[in-house]
């Protein structure tokens, strides 16, 4: 063991974009990756909403690998692979959420199994947390996209009686997705961004805005801040 000092080192983003149907998650996607690498050939999109990633061909040209179901994680795996291999340097995952609540995705393959519910999910966690890893340790910068729904708690009122409450917008994905992201930007239904979670500190007390090329710029900007770790190796 050895330690050393802190050091600031160049990044690739890990960027998530939660909305409800229509808030503008691919678009938004894909203006921020232009940002990120200023070239749309250089832009891979993983389409698991039925060709909603094609809509927007009329920006640039920008590839796309449509992915259907079985929405397992070693299939979402293939395709980030597939993208790295391509030369892309940005890749969006528009959505993740099939791969835990879609056909064939983690809930269906638990729900399908026999036997014990703790001896099950000790087989798959490790599965959907591979596909966790591969997203971090992915070469690109990756932009994931999901779903989010009405959240509702149940409770009782003074009368012993149950009452059912709106609490939010909650991201169908597994729980604590966005803690494995750098930046986490959720959408309302005009467009309009905030940030839930921000490592970056660049849109830390900001007001609501519109993401946009200029949004990836910036991003683009902070990643590229720190040092440059595999060239002093180089260099040594």
């Amino acid at each position: 063991m050895e330690l050393r000092k802190a050091t600031r080192q160049k990044a690739k983003i890990r960027l998530g974009l939660s909305a409800v149907s229509g808030g503008g998650k691919t678009y938004s996607a894909l203006l921020i990756a232009y940002g990120l690498c200023g070239d749309w050939s250089k832009i891979a999109m993983i389409d698991t909403e039925n060709g909603s990633g094609d809509l927007y061909a009329h920006l640039g040209g920008y590839l796309i690998l449509p992915l259907q179901a079985p929405y397992t994680p070693e299939r979402y795996l293939e395709a980030v692979k597939a993208c790295e291999t391509s030369g892309a340097e940005v890749i969006i995952i528009d959505s993740i959420t099939h791969e835990w609540d879609g056909k064939g995705g983690i809930l269906e393959i638990s729900n399908s199994m026999s036997g014990n519910s703790y001896t099950n999910w000790a087989k798959l966690t490790p599965r959907h947390q591979a596909f966790i890893d591969g997203i971090l340790q992915s070469k690109c910068h990756i932009i994931t996209t999901v779903r989010r729904k009405q959240d509702y708690d149940m409770s009782k009122d003074s009368e012993g009686k149950t009452k059912i409450t709106k609490v939010g917008l909650k991201e169908v994905t597994r729980e604590g997705f966005e803690y494995e992201l750098t930046l986490n930007i959720e959408l309302d239904q005009k467009h309009n961004a905030s940030v839930s979670k921000d490592r970056t500190g660049l849109f830390v007390g900001k007001p609501e805005f519109v993401p946009s090329v200029e949004t990836g710029k910036t991003i683009l900007e902070w990643c590229e801040s720190g040092v440059d770790v595999s060239k002093e190796i180089n260099e040594k």
